[in-house]
């Protein structure tokens, strides 16, 4: 009888789901996607159709369940636009050599002016002491890039046209290099809205964002102790789907999964501070139950100032996988901490996989305080000015397998308790201790603190990775907490190599030089436990590992081969590495 029941209700709420429909030129009921927002329910779909919608979505309620969530997505095959940019349509004056002005009245931004609001906060460096705004000039769809003296615009302009702005309280001036064109006659845009789509209010969960391009947003600096607003974000909530987007010029942060906001944003900046933010956050209603298992998938995210995706505790749980990310942070106008493709605080049991990442101006994946259980595996990362894999003070269990790394320095470990496993391992492993700070450690799948304790450094099990350096994994040799390392080879050559239906490795290998070493599969039981945490090597939903699949799906079977690929040929090959399916 009970099941009857809840099959009967099932069908009433899927009967009573409504599907509403929007259009920018009214041929639909709703003009605006905010409008449908305020009317869609649990259950429902908003379709938009084909235009540039500029207007920044700031949804009242989210679904009540995976099964009963709100879907935002774009019409299958139209070209739908959210954006946080106007058209300017002042008019422009011609200075000297390629330097013009607009001046734009105030009331044209409302409540709110990017061109008066400074990037700063938290593990925010500025060492110029310079004025960098949020907001940004856009010359055709892409941002030009700001200057900080007037001297610097009346410059003829070079390779990256600039622009500079200084105001008062009636009106934003700005100036702006424009190469071998007339602004007047070409598509200028302002940023004008700090983000595109983000719930004002926490906990709007359960909704999905699907399909649309999504860009041009004065969103604010994204530290681990404020509220991370990025172009796009879910806001201290729980369920959000966002999926085959495309996420371009944010001025910090791309998307975001991030912490609440209260009085201490930006105020916090230490360790301990950290640690308050982890103890309100807890209070805040930090757990599975009602914060993050968010599905970022198949997105792609460029041309952000910080951070391509970005997560303090809010990336919990979470799966983040088929996502291409690049030019993250490279105009470098600022220094400081967290910048990178992805950048996470306590993403406990999150799955970071088949990634495509590079040329970011950092790190590509850094992954920071918390990240027990989590499993980075199956990424594709080169090109990134630091490194590919940054793991901070974390102390385990976590996994890094199946991973093509071409960047060097190739991975900065200042963990301890991680597995390291079938990775191609393009230049030098940096490893270092961090004594000085005590972090937390958790119950296994759990938010709730054991203890705070520093990084010792070690306790990693290295096992079947393709190095390109002979002596890369002798940083570990004197690591204060022992360090396994078995049926690793060294190769010849790695390289990438672009062509027009996708990226392809160019592998040179030796394998008379492999020796006749045995490789087992690698399994949880084979793994053991973190010591400081006393914790198994298991997946997020708490079963064993068994590393039989390789970077492209197939099978592993009989002795295993080291590295990403379960079969390699003798000398030169190359093999398509994206897209992967």
């Amino acid at each position: 009888m009970k099941t009857t029941i809840a099959v009967l209700c099932l069908a009433a709420c899927a009967a009573s789901a409504r599907e509403y429909h929007v259009s920018v030129d009214g041929s639909h009921p709703f003009k605006t996607i905010s409008a449908a927002a305020e009317v869609v329910q649990p259950g429902d779909v908003i379709t938009v159709h084909a235009g540039i919608y500029r207007e920044r979505v700031n949804p009242p309620r989210g679904g009540t369940s995976d099964a009963s969530r709100i879907v935002y997505q774009a019409a299958t095959g139209e070209k739908v636009v959210i954006t946080g940019s106007e058209v300017l349509t002042e008019k422009w004056e011609l200075v000297e050599n390629d330097t013009w002005k607009v001046i734009i009245p105030n009331s044209f931004f409302g409540e709110f002016n990017p061109f008066a609001d400074l990037i700063r906060g938290d593990w925010f460096a500025n060492r110029k002491k310079l004025k960098i705004h949020t907001g940004a000039l856009h010359l055709n769809g892409h941002w030009l890039v700001e200057t900080f003296t007037l001297e610097d615009v009346m410059k003829p302009a070079g390779n990256d046209p600039a622009w500079f702005t200084k105001g008062d309280k009636k009106n934003t001036t700005v100036w702006a290099q424009f190469k071998g064109v007339n602004p007047n006659e070409e598509l200028i845009e302002v940023t004008a809205r700090r983000t595109v789509f983000y719930p004002e209010n926490p906990g709007i969960n359960y909704i999905t964002v699907r399909g649309f391009i999504l860009k041009n947003a004065a969103t604010p600096w994204s530290p681990p102790t404020a509220e991370q607003i990025g172009l796009i974000g879910t806001h201290w909530s729980k369920g959000w789907i966002i999926e085959d987007n495309e996420v371009s010029y944010s001025a910090c942060a791309g998307i975001a999964l991030g912490k609440h906001g209260d009085e201490f944003d930006n105020k916090a900046r230490s360790a301990e501070g950290y640690v308050g933010t982890i103890e309100r956050g807890l209070k805040q209603g930090w757990s599975k139950e009602k914060i993050g298992s968010h599905v970022v998938r198949n997105n792609h995210v460029h041309d952000c100032g910080q951070v391509g995706i970005v997560g303090s505790l809010g990336s919990a749980f979470c799966t983040v996988d088929g996502n291409t990310i690049h030019d993250i942070y490279v105009r470098k106008p600022f220094g400081g901490a967290e910048m990178a493709g992805i950048k996470f605080h306590g993403a406990m049991d999150a799955v970071i996989s088949n990634n495509h990442i590079y040329h970011c101006a950092n790190h590509g994946i850094w992954l920071d305080w918390m990240n027990q259980g989590t499993r980075v595996t199956g990424n594709l990362l080169y090109n990134n000015d630091m490194d590919d894999l940054f793991m901070e003070v974390n102390h385990g269990p976590f996994v890094i397998d199946n991973n093509i790394f071409l960047t060097s320095p190739t991975i900065w470990d200042r963990s301890e308790g991680g597995a390291y496993i079938h990775n191609l391992i393009a230049g030098k492993i940096k490893f270092r201790p961090e004594l000085n700070r005590l972090t937390p450690y958790h119950p296994a799948h759990s938010t709730e603190i054991t203890d705070l304790v520093n990084t010792k450094g070690g306790d990693d099990r290295i096992y079947h990775n393709m190095l390109m350096l002979p002596g890369a994994l002798s940083v570990y040799d004197d690591a204060t907490l022992p360090v396994t390392r078995a049926g690793n080879a060294v190769i010849e050559s790695a390289s990438i190599v672009k062509k027009t239906d996708g990226v392809y490795l160019d592998l040179t290998v030796s394998r008379g030089d492999w020796g006749k070493e045995k490789r087992p599969m690698v399994t949880t039981d084979l793994l053991g436990t973190a010591k400081v945490t006393g914790l198994p090597f298991v997946k997020p939903d708490g079963s064993p590992y068994r590393f039989d699949k390789d970077f492209l799906g197939a099978d592993r079977k009989g002795n295993m081969t080291p590295g990403p690929f379960s079969e390699l040929k003798e000398g030169r090959q190359r093999i398509k590495v994206w897209p992967k399916r």
